[in-house]
């Protein structure tokens, strides 16, 4: 292990990460304003009894927006499970939308018309709307919520002759394009994490776009089956993305991003323990189409809310090893403020988009 002197940059602020539970519709007038499945009040009924909102929503639209295998379908994928299990709605069916980072479903996001629509978003699509320099950015769309935080992990396959984070990083600044790490979409919380390390080992930042070559892929299954085929020297994706390969032995987990050990690999040191002093933690959200009414907004936080306090979504948590960073309302909104301002400095800092 050896020491390295570039300051830490960190893509998460950790202060905002407290839970913050909406209140239930408190009127039926309200309740009835929806352009969704709206409730209407019983006869007789007062405009000030409380109704249910999430019984307002007899189903709900959820975009992943990346081919299937990787974080935002797997967190897509679960939300519709838990939301039916629960008997939230009746039917949350899932649509892929991949490419460019997010930025195309993002796009198809702009155009969609049912306000009963929720897109998973997160740190990758941050940084894929400065790389891309997309024409639709998040700030367009109506935030909802802020549901998990994961730790990445930096894996090369089993037969690797990369034992630690140094060898792999040492042999990258030597060799260049030689060696081939593959991740999520470029500009990602992945590619963010490689820039990172090599900054951390003295590269400038002008010369990581040559020095790194980097693969970028739409879904995890993709940067699998890149390293299982030993076509790629390393990979770097959420620790739920690669557990099950790792715990079958057959790929190597070098160190994870979080600044301690994470549940789900409590072997694998965490990058500040092999001598880098970096930390990354990748979060994931949902946003609604841009122009929804407060009354539909108020009805999706709602039924996000519930959803993230039921006992399916805890045991979803578990399962997949995320961090629960449950945040909505104004609090979201600034926390995304905060993280899109923070995710385009580091990009600028690592050389991945010009200043």
């Amino acid at each position: 292990m050896r020491s390295h002197s570039a300051p830490t940059m960190s893509a998460t602020p950790t202060h905002l990460r407290r839970t913050v539970v909406r209140g239930a519709i408190a009127s039926v007038g309200v309740v009835a304003m929806l352009g969704l499945a709206a409730c209407t009040s019983p006869a007789g009924g007062s405009a000030g009894e409380e109704t249910d909102a999430a019984a307002s929503l007899e189903s709900v639209n959820l975009i992943a927006p990346a081919d299937p295998g990787g974080g935002w379908d797997q967190t897509a994928r679960a939300m519709s499970q838990v939301l039916t299990d629960e008997d939230l709605v009746g039917s949350a069916p899932v649509e892929n939308i991949g490419g460019a980072g997010g930025t195309v479903g993002l796009a198809s996001l702009a155009n969609e018309k049912d306000p009963a629509t929720l897109m998973v978003t997160g740190l990758v699509m941050v940084g894929a709307v400065e790389t891309n320099a997309s024409d639709v950015r998040i700030e367009d769309m109506t935030p909802i919520a802020k549901l998990t935080e994961e730790a990445l992990v930096l894996v090369v396959p089993a037969s690797s002759p990369y034992e630690t984070t140094e060898d792999l990083v040492d042999a990258i600044v030597e060799e260049g394009a030689a060696i081939s790490v593959t991740g999520g979409s470029a500009g990602g919380a992945d590619h963010i994490l490689a820039g990172m390390l090599l900054t951390e080992a003295g590269v400038d930042p002008a010369d990581i776009p040559s020095t790194l070559n980097y693969i970028p892929n739409s879904g995890g299954g993709e940067a699998v089956t890149m390293l299982l085929g030993n076509t790629v020297q390393a990979g770097i994706s959420g620790v739920g993305e690669f557990v099950e390969q790792i715990e079958a032995g057959e790929l190597r987990a070098l160190a994870v991003s979080s600044p301690e050990p994470v549940e789900l690999l409590p072997d694998t040191p965490t990058l500040i323990d092999e001598g880098y002093d970096v930390t990354l933690t990748n979060w994931r959200g949902l946003l609604a189409p841009a122009g929804v009414s407060d009354a539909d907004i108020e009805a999706l936080t709602t039924l996000v809310t519930e959803m993230h306090d039921s006992e399916g979504w805890t045991a979803t948590l578990e399962e997949k090893g995320w961090a629960d960073a449950f945040l909505t309302g104004e609090d979201f909104q600034s926390f995304l403020d905060g993280s899109i301002a923070e995710v385009t400095q580091t990009l600028q800092t690592i050389g991945l988009v010009a200043s």
